[in-house]
């Protein structure tokens, strides 16, 4: 369902035509960055397992505060991590923890960062509570750093009752341009919005004296985001289970920071080829630019533990009328960050230096992204560094493991010998086309393979005419990965999106 805004909304809309944008999360400038596409060196783009990610920008450094995906007793801390580029980030453990909280004892949950009169304070969520008898619900934490450590302001939750049917969790604070400060937030299918008095953490009252106003929009479930953007207010939710592949992300927009807030359409949702379960979001604009990312959490595809989700952020788009554009979840790795998260290697010594993924000399290496793309245009920077073989480009990979040809998919690669080749392993070689190349040992040389059915075609360098094209549809899906064949080599500039 699309609806589109009119009377008060469309007008505020038509700002948009004028340019003039609003800095939201923090008026001091971060650092200018280029218009990525997604996380250009790799989502996730921080290690480990973490979920529930807020954003906010201080004193020109990103931070992202994420959930502690872990099992439920020991949801006790959280962490955080800040960029200056969105590429490199540094950890910053313990910002929080239960020690530091006397009526927290676990699952805690989604904290919401905001920044007011020199101090910062981090919102969350303790001990999942089931019902008003228990203790438990929503907190707030403050420090004089973004890094902390963080202590409770209250030594008690700020909201410990159910109101309106919401259960006291994953609550987001946005401070509006006149000042006033608001806490959405909400689970089992429920929303609220209240509002904050200066002090940030006592609650104030609307117009009509209520404290709890109810704004739940269709399907919601959890996870509400409030941002605005040339003078309208939009309000993003999770839909679905969040252990499940229907986990996404929908949104409403209003020209009122309390709604109505009327569900315009689903722009985040798993893909079959790249992570399941994406949800639970927040949202950052790059000050004195009309760039925005989504930063959210995905299980990877082969993951089946509720708790096995990851940071990931991929570029949001808006139409001319305002409304977003539905969110694609991008694969490219430039291994600007030093790392390879994200991949699992099979075989030969693998690491990142200089920007490049390489390998040592192996008869067989290879390195694999947890993806499942059938039909697909695959891109990537191939150098054969040393020896007598070849390197290359995996694709439709499955039951890979250690060894020449242990794995069932196809592989394109080039050879200093001046050859590029093309073929199928299923625990043995089927070579199925070969062309001559000019190849010079030490040299990058771009690699495309793109596949639509049974079609396979694969490119070097010259981008128009392919070098090799055959017709096999033995492997009809899997992996993307990099593979070497009795040489070393170094990987860069990894792109994997819808055939083209």
């Amino acid at each position: 369902m699309t609806v589109r805004p009119t009377g008060s909304v469309a007008r505020a809309l038509a700002a948009l035509l004028t340019g003039g944008l609003l800095a939201l999360l923090s008026p001091t400038p971060a650092v200018a960055l280029p218009a990525y596409s997604t996380a250009e060196a790799g989502n996730p783009f921080v290690d480990g397992w973490y979920a529930d990610p807020d954003i906010a920008i201080y004193d020109g450094k990103y931070w992202v505060f994420p959930t502690a995906s872990k099992a439920y007793a020991e949801q006790t801390h959280l962490d955080a991590f800040s960029s200056t580029d969105l590429i490199h980030w540094t950890k910053h453990s313990n910002v929080l923890t239960t020690a530091n909280v006397s009526w927290a004892k676990y699952a805690v949950w989604a904290p919401a960062p905001v920044e007011r009169g020199g101090r910062y304070y981090l919102y969350f969520a303790a001990n999942d509570i089931q019902d008003n008898s228990q203790l438990g619900g929503i907190g707030v934490a403050v420090a004089d750093r973004p890094e902390g450590p963080y202590e409770d302001a209250l030594g008690k939750p700020l909201i410990s009752q159910f109101h309106n049917g919401a259960q006291p969790i994953d609550q987001d604070v946005f401070i509006d341009d006149d000042g006033q400060a608001y806490m959405y937030y909400g689970g089992w299918h429920h929303a609220n919005v209240v509002k904050l008095n200066p002090d940030m953490t006592s609650l104030g009252t609307f117009e009509d004296g209520s404290t709890y106003k109810e704004i739940t929009p269709e399907n919601y479930t959890e996870g509400s985001y409030m941002f605005k953007r040339n003078g309208t207010y939009y309000l993003m939710w999770s839909e679905g289970g969040w252990t499940g592949p229907d986990y996404s992300v929908s949104y409403a927009m209003s020209d009122s920071p309390t709604g109505p807030f009327v569900k315009i359409d689903k722009v985040l949702a798993q893909d079959p080829a790249v992570a399941k379960g994406s949800g639970h979001n927040s949202v950052v604009n790059v000050p004195g630019t009309d760039i925005w990312y989504i930063v959210y959490h995905r299980r990877p595809l082969s993951e089946s533990d509720g708790n096995h989700r990851q940071l990931a952020y991929d570029r949001m788009y808006f139409n001319p009328d305002g409304t977003i554009r539905r969110i694609a979840m991008q694969v490219k790795d430039n291994f600007a960050d030093g790392n390879a998260l994200g991949w699992k290697t099979y075989g030969g010594t693998w690491s990142v230096a200089g920007g490049r993924y390489r390998v040592g000399r192996d008869l067989g290496g290879k390195a694999l992204l947890d993806t499942d793309f059938a039909d697909f245009t695959y891109d990537a920077d191939v150098t054969v560094t040393s020896g007598g073989g070849d390197a290359g480009l995996v694709f439709r990979v499955k039951e890979p493991s250690v060894g020449w040809d242990d794995y069932s998919g196809y592989y394109a690669g080039i050879s200093p010998s001046g050859k590029v080749v093309l073929g199928r392993a299923n625990g043995s070689w089927t070579e199925l086309g070969a062309a001559r190349t000019p190849v010079v040992p030490g040299s990058t040389h771009r690699i495309r393979v793109t596949a639509v059915g049974a079609s396979i075609k694969v490119f070097v360098d010259d981008m128009t005419t392919p070098k090799i094209s055959a017709e096999d549809g033995t492997f009809p899906s899997g992996a993307n990965g990099v593979r070497v064949f009795d040489s070393a080599a170094a990987f860069d500039n990894v792109a994997i999106g819808p055939a083209r």
